[in-house]
């Protein structure tokens, strides 16, 4: 349904070209699309059909994805949106939600107001160049190995436990706080080095204070991550390079750019389906069996490790995070976990997450189904059709147990969009990355919010590639950054060990 605020711009042919959505509001890609209004009774079904009936099963692994890039993926959507209304089951105009985030991949998530609006996010003169990192408990760690407490391993907290940080969302569990903190601790060392000499700050940030030298280094080698390390590993890379190389051709905002409903209700929540019941988290807390194995790190027990849990911060010094085991550091004598395959089937604890204090119990998959239901999203046919791709055909959507339950309420023939989405991840992706309209959403979002942000690399200096060191040449990957900020496993260093 047609926002009766937004601006539709036509060309000669009658053509959408784009909405006019004022700053700050989440609008449409396809404005002119008819919602999917689905029976609530029939997504709530279809929701529960949605669950991964064996969650341990390695074949259900995507062995291309490593399981780092679930939670990379949460901290990237926690720095480009923040939908704080609730889910409601009438519809909802995009135009009247506010997302509080900047649509722009400028990690304000990370570097807040900066130091001087927000100083209690940095250290005190003359170091307010740095953020301030926490430690860990001041209390010993249990377990066979003993690690020492009080390590520089936990973000900044305040007397309640909870984090000071930019975005108070990345202390919802601990692999995104832990991610969060590799942030800060990146920054701090590309600081180090523009002080040392070592680094040499981008040519057009030279007369810029220390500060900002770093920001901007930072921000242009996250920016080159999310295009080529962490989109290019979720979609089909001949649709990313079509974007990148004849532009886009259904995201075409008429002003400021916004986040599209699209994309945020259905489109990236991809990373749902990516998410493991269980993680090998490092040698204390994993599935693998060991000597010093404590228990697994279930996701139950992720989320209990924050400050908005209310319980278990600052973290013990035996739940900093082991990166080894989350990304693929090449030659390091270590497997990494790897993500869920895209389908849609979600871990069993996200169908049944409880009231812990952060979310009220719900069954995501059915959340998310109504909240695209609320937002008026058209059916995935209608987007793919709009787009010129062939649809997937009533057969394939059809398959499996939760297409079943799909073809029982018609949902085979006209699909919601996140389903749709996933659905054909598992069908033309072999389950290991999107399909078309899925990677043509994510690539014309995420490209946009590039080339129409003037200040990142792609608008400001498209010809600019990575300046820290990295694996391989011209290329900066997560594993680069992680590197270069350091300590990839403490508690497997001898000097944290207690003997």
């Amino acid at each position: 349904m047609p926002s009766i605020h937004g601006l539709l711009i036509r060309n000669g042919e009658g053509t959408p070209l784009g909405q006019y959505v004022p700053s700050g509001k989440f609008g449409r890609i396809f404005p002119a699309l008819q919602p999917l209004l689905p029976p609530l009774a029939a997504l709530e079904e279809l929701g529960r059909a949605m669950k991964d009936a064996n969650p341990a099963d390695p074949k259900g692994d995507n062995e291309d994805i490593p399981a780092g890039y679930t939670y990379l993926g949460q901290f990237i959507d926690h720095d480009i949106t923040f939908d704080t209304t609730p889910i409601q089951e009438v519809l909802v105009d995009p135009l009247a939600l506010h997302n509080v985030r900047t649509p722009a991949l400028d990690l304000d998530c990370v570097y807040g107001r900066g130091p001087a609006d927000q100083p209690y996010l940095y250290q005190l003169p003359p170091n307010d160049a740095l953020f301030v990192i926490g430690n860990t408990s001041g209390v010993q760690s249990g377990g066979n190995l003993k690690v020492r407490p009080s390590l520089p391993f936990d973000l900044p907290r305040g007397a309640q436990g909870l984090a000071v940080i930019g975005d108070p969302r990345n202390d919802e569990n601990i692999i995104v706080a832990q991610l969060h903190l590799a942030f800060l601790r990146f920054h701090n060392k590309v600081v180090e080095g523009l002080k040392a000499g070592t680094i040499k700050p981008p040519p057009s940030a030279t007369q810029d204070s220390l500060f900002q030298q770093a920001r901007k280094l930072v921000i242009w080698h996250y920016q080159w991550i999310v295009l080529h390390d962490f989109l290019g590993r979720l979609v089909d890379k001949k649709v990313l390079g079509d974007v990148l190389e004849k532009g886009r051709s259904f995201y075409l905002p008429e002003g400021d750019p916004f986040i599209p409903v699209e994309f945020a209700a259905a489109a990236y929540r991809l990373g749902h389906s990516m998410v493991r019941e269980a993680y090998d988290f490092n040698e204390v807390f994993t599935f693998k069996d060991g000597p010093n194995k404590i228990v697994p790190a279930t996701l139950a027990l992720l989320f209990r490790f924050s400050g908005r849990s209310g319980t278990s911060v600052p973290i013990p010094s035996n739940w900093i995070i082991d990166w080894r085991r989350f990304f693929k550091f090449a030659g390091d004598g270590v497997t990494a976990g790897l993500s869920r395959k895209l389908d849609p089937f979600l871990a069993p604890t996200l169908s049944e997450i409880p009231d812990h204090g952060v979310l009220p119990g719900l069954n995501l998959a059915i959340a998310n189904l109504k909240r695209g239901r609320s937002l008026g999203l058209p059916s995935g046919q209608n987007v793919a059709r709009r787009m010129r791709i062939e649809p997937l055909s009533p057969k394939d959507i059809a398959k499996g147990p939760d297409g079943a339950v799909a073809e029982k309420h018609n949902l085979h023939l006209e699909t919601p969009l996140w389903y749709y989405i996933l659905k054909e991840a598992e069908v033309r992706g072999n389950s290991k990355r999107l399909g078309p309209v899925g990677s043509r959403i994510l690539s014309e979002v995420f490209v946009g919010l590039l080339e129409l942000d003037t200040s990142s690399f792609l608008a400001s200096n498209p010809q600019w590639q990575p300046t820290l060191p990295s694996a391989k040449a011209g290329e900066f990957e997560m594993t680069d950054l992680l590197k270069f900020a350091g300590d990839l496993s403490p508690i497997n260093d001898l000097n944290n060990i207690l003997t």
